[in-house]
C-alpha cells in the first residue's frame, strides 16, 4: 500500500497532549477502512451522539 503525507495541525492545550492526539489517531487509522472512518466522522460531528459515545468512555 503506498504512503501519502500530510500537514496536520492539532487543537490542544500542550505539546505533549498533542503528541497523544496524534499517537493515538495513528494507531486508530489503519485497524478501520475509509468507510469505517467515514461513518466514525458522521456520528462524531452530530452532538447528541457524540454526547452519548463519551459517557461510554
Amino acid at each position: 500500500m503506498k504512503k501519502f503525507e500530510y500537514d496536520v495541525s492539532i487543537e490542544s492545550n500542550s505539546q505533549s497532549e498533542a503528541d497523544r492526539k496524534m499517537t493515538a489517531v495513528m494507531k486508530i487509522l489503519p485497524k478501520l477502512t475509509t468507510e469505517e472512518l467515514e461513518k466514525i466522522a458522521k456520528i462524531v460531528n452530530d452532538p447528541f451522539q457524540l454526547a452519548l459515545i463519551k459517557t461510554k468512555l
